[in-house]
């Protein structure tokens, strides 16, 4: 996994989020051009929403992981098919 996303485009400044870590509730600091941020506290890695990347970017397995992509592939097939079902 890479520490920044490759396919960025965007060169202007990032912007940073603050974020409440799942596992200990420890304040995490992540950039929009950063794929991953661990927790200061406890270790645990937040990564950045990648559901819309994933789908178009042409480096999004190198960036989130093969194991990872998978299961976001999932996760958005899983999605278009309830979308699907609610238009039906």
């Amino acid at each position: 996994m890479v520490e920044q996303c490759p396919g960025a485009i965007d060169v202007r400044m990032p912007r940073m989020e603050i974020r409440d870590c799942p596992k200990c509730s420890e304040a995490i600091e992540i950039f929009s051009n950063d794929a991953s941020a661990k927790c200061s506290g406890c270790g645990f890695v937040v990564y950045n929403d990648t559901l819309s990347c994933v789908e178009w970017c042409e480096y999004a397995k190198e960036c989130v992981g093969e194991k990872d992509y998978e299961r976001i592939m999932q996760q958005i097939k899983e999605r278009e098919a309830r979308e699907a079902n609610q238009d039906s």
